[in-house]
């Protein structure tokens, strides 16, 4: 039960600093609007991605099981972005 719960620790601290990325690096003027759009939903797939695996348990399900939510991530995804990217920017 230890390294379960250190494990979590883990994830969730990796979700903390992907958070921080977001809201505080990204949210500067550091980058381009683009880039910056493009990283922060890239970078919540990534966190939808572990809170499916870790806290919802889903590296546990059955393949098929899997397959259809690491699906849903990868899909839902490539159409937020390319309809992000194919959209004109004003100016």
């Amino acid at each position: 039960m230890t390294t379960r719960f250190g494990g979590l620790h883990t994830i969730w601290l990796i979700l903390m600093v992907a958070t921080c990325a977001t809201t505080w690096w990204l949210s500067k003027d550091s980058v381009s609007a683009q880039v910056g759009t493009v990283a922060i939903v890239l970078i919540a797939a990534f966190k939808i991605r572990f809170v499916l695996l870790h806290f919802m348990e889903l590296r546990h399900a059955p393949t098929p099981w899997r397959l259809i939510f690491e699906a849903w991530v990868l899909i839902a995804t490539a159409a937020i972005l390319g309809f992000y990217l194919q959209t004109p920017t004003a100016g």
